[in-house]
């Protein structure tokens, strides 16, 4: 009579967790709470700084270098008082603009390889 007793309990439990697992409420919570966790991630605030991460280093490159080339343009233009500074001026530029551009496509490569070897 004791064997059959705890063969008793564990079907009950057996029967009990099968009914658990098919309770329509508790696959509504578990759904409701990850839709909420996922609208929650969704709808997070943006950062300035996480919308500048997300810029690719070719056009930050190229951003930098002529904000550098603007400096080096009005500098030279304010110390050479000639038709010729904005010919320099212009070479300059567009020198800064492809090193600029030059440095960011090789960021970008440099992050594309780390990526793809992952």
């Amino acid at each position: 009579m004791s064997n059959h007793n705890p063969e008793q309990e564990r079907l009950k439990r057996l029967r009990e967790r099968q009914i658990a697992d098919r309770d329509p409420t508790v696959k509504k919570r578990e759904f409701q709470r990850q839709s909420v966790e996922r609208e929650r991630r969704a709808y997070r605030p943006l950062t300035l700084k996480e919308a500048w991460a997300d810029i690719p280093h070719i056009w930050k490159g190229m951003f930098y270098s002529l904000v550098l080339g603007l400096a080096t343009t009005y500098a030279i233009t304010s110390l050479w008082d000639s038709i010729w500074a904005w010919v320099a001026s212009a070479f300059v530029l567009l020198f800064f603009l492809i090193i600029g551009l030059a440095i960011g496509r090789a960021a970008d490569s440099r992050d594309d390889i780390k990526e793809n070897l992952r």
